[in-house]
């Protein structure tokens, strides 16, 4: 009934590109290399991105940049060159860069190269040597309540 005619030879004819895949079914690279707590690839502030206002995700959130606010996710990883004025809350929380604000997590490690000024209310902390902390540790077993930030993601009944 239907038949598909030749192309003729010697005429460039367009031919279909498949788009990229990622080789493995791998994720773009994230900085500490761990999967995501969600099963999306992690939102991420690039170096030359400033954000004023704060951050909500139900995944990860990858500061590279400079934010001014809250961020609130279930997983927070705060690049070298990443500089946060505010607070953060996450399940999981990675320090490599730069933070004045309190940090709340179940699971909160400070990198070498981090600079953190502010409280630290966690259930599980991790400080590497050369990590430059200026606060308060305070282990809870829900480190996560009481925060301005969690307070507000919280649905209203």
């Amino acid at each position: 009934m239907f038949t598909k005619k030749p192309d003729p030879v010697g005429l460039d004819a367009p031919k279909a590109v498949p788009p990229p895949q990622p080789m493995n079914g791998a994720r773009p690279p994230v900085l500490s290399g761990a999967p995501s707590a969600s099963a999306g690839i992690a939102s991420v502030i690039g170096t030359d991105l400033s954000v004023t206002g704060n951050l909500q995700s139900k995944g990860e959130i990858q500061i590279e940049g400079q934010v001014q606010g809250d961020l609130n996710a279930q997983r927070i990883v705060v690049g070298p060159n990443a500089k946060i004025t505010g607070g953060i809350v996450a399940d999981e929380v990675e320090v490599h860069g730069t933070v004045h604000g309190s940090v709340r997590g179940m699971r909160v490690t400070l990198k070498s190269s981090s600079r953190v000024e502010g409280d630290v209310f966690h259930q599980s902390l991790a400080i590497e040597q050369g990590a430059y902390f200026e606060g308060k540790s305070r282990r809870s077993e829900n480190p996560k309540e009481g925060s301005a930030a969690a307070q507000a993601a919280a649905p209203k009944a």
